[in-house]
């Protein structure tokens, strides 16, 4: 669908809600448009899809014009003219983005209550009483989150951007390696100089480390004395007396063995991510995932004897070949072990991923209502409670990723990222240093994306690091 300003530049904030509000396939056009006078904003919206024309109008008085005000008006006219031409009101509302929750986090932090969060949703947003809820006990979390932080506390972001194989869904950036292993050995080795270097400008700056996050990829495609090698190398490199959470995404159950984990346990993490995205095998095999649900248990019990009692097991609703009936399944297998954290996904098309042009077999949206309105009615009747939620472009439903989590066991580093609470300092291949200026604004830096790249610019990801720890 094509957009068209009129009288103002605001693109993204309408641009946002459109790609939020319509399939990324939808034909039509749509104009915003802002027409001043002396006393009022008036915005206006048309758009024409199907063969049908709507229009809404919203205006402002002109002395109330902010920014955020300006932004906020031409959304909720965008909101008022689309939800004309859609089947049902969607959940988010007129809320755009990957941060829905930054809206209740801005308010609580303000001196806000949950019940003026409420209202804030729902008059000026429009959001559905279920998502109110999601954005507020996130928010909540998210609070809580920024009282246990101090000036000094920055993370630190570990990638390892290889898997064994390409998941159907997946458009992250990384090396699907198979048997292949000859870059893991040069890689590691350029990793650990940054890792090293980063610690010494770390120890001169005087920040402190909050919480680590390896991630990738799949980091556990290392071997154990791979991975064993890496964790001692950032645990010598950092000071880590101010960590409050050290993870490893282990993701893929076909990656783990008891024998790794204990490794990953001894070595110094005490968070471990164990993925299964579905415990249904036909589904499995469909999304390129070449273990089986057994496999997936297998893997949790191995953890548990490493002595991980912090665990994360990620869901997806969405998966082609899947139905209501197999997501409650999984849904229910993986809340039967209790683990401290679940994160239901909604699934969505990307760009990158296999799925996005071999889109087959996939459920549909009232189907992938079901599944999420069932994990949120499932899950807080179990204990857990959402601690961080976020949004991607072209999601089923135009739904959001929720991390759900037991009392005293969220993921820290995931609210600090996701709500760009602190720095965020990342190692390795494709990561994305975000850091936060004293004026309140955010840069970020980028590694290179493929371990070729990072392999053959290690000396100027170096000299990158020198630049980025004189901005904190």
């Amino acid at each position: 669908m094509t957009l068209t300003l009129i009288g103002h530049e605001d693109r993204y904030a309408v641009e946002q809600l459109q790609m939020s509000l319509f399939d990324h396939s939808s034909e039509g056009s749509a104009v915003s448009a802002l027409h001043r006078s002396k006393h009022w904003l008036t915005a206006v919206t048309t758009i024409i899809k199907d063969g049908q024309t709507v229009t809404a109008r919203r205006r402002l008085k002109a002395d109330q014009e902010t920014v955020r005000l300006r932004r906020q008006l031409l959304q909720q006219c965008y909101y008022q003219a689309a939800i004309q031409l859609l089947p049902a009101l969607p959940a988010w509302g007129a809320l755009a983005g990957v941060r829905p929750t930054k809206i209740s986090t801005r308010h609580f932090l303000e001196g806000g209550t949950p019940e003026s969060a409420d209202k804030l949703l729902k008059d000026i947003y429009y959001v559905t009483p279920e998502r109110r809820a999601l954005a507020i006990d996130c928010s909540l979390s998210t609070a809580n989150a920024v009282a246990q932080m101090n000036d000094a506390d920055i993370s630190l972001y570990v990638g390892i951007p290889f898997c064994p194989t390409r998941c159907a869904y997946c458009s992250f950036v990384s090396r699907s390696i198979g048997k292949r292993t000859e870059l893991l050995d040069p890689y590691l080795a350029a990793l650990a100089r940054e890792i090293r270097i980063t610690g010494e400008l770390m120890a001169k700056s005087g920040k402190t480390v909050r919480t680590i996050y390896i991630g990738g990829g799949t980091p556990t495609t290392l071997s154990t004395p791979q991975m064993a090698k890496l964790l001692d190398t950032i645990r010598d490199a950092f000071d880590l007396s101010r960590c409050m959470e050290f993870t490893v995404e282990g993701g893929r159950p076909d990656t783990l063995d008891a024998e790794k984990l204990l490794a990953i346990r001894q070595h110094g993490a005490d968070r471990m991510s164990i993925n299964p995205q579905t415990m249904i095998d036909p589904v499995l095999k469909a999304c390129g995932r070449p273990h089986t649900a057994t496999d997936v248990q297998k893997a949790y019990r191995w953890a548990v004897d490493a002595g991980f009692d912090a665990i994360n097991m990620d869901l997806i609703a969405g998966l082609p070949q899947d139905d209501f009936d197999g997501f409650r399944h999984s849904l229910d297998t993986v809340a039967a072990l209790m683990p401290a954290n679940i994160t239901v996904h909604t699934l969505a098309l990307k760009k990158g991923a296999d799925l996005f042009e071999k889109r087959a077999h996939l459920p549909s949206a009232q189907e992938v209502t079901r599944m999420v309105d069932y994990a949120n009615e499932t899950l807080r009747s179990l204990g857990y409670k959402p601690y961080y939620l976020y949004r991607q472009k072209y999601m089923s439903g135009s739904f959001e990723n929720v991390g759900w989590s037991k009392d005293g066991k969220d993921c820290l580093y995931n609210i600090y990222m996701m709500e760009e609470l602190h720095s965020i300092v990342s190692l390795g291949g494709g990561g994305m240093n975000k850091v936060n200026l004293p004026d309140g604004h955010l840069q970020r830096f980028h590694n290179p994306k493929f371990p070729e790249q990072y392999i053959e610019m290690i000396d100027t990801v170096l000299e990158d690091k020198k630049a980025l720890f004189e901005l904190l």
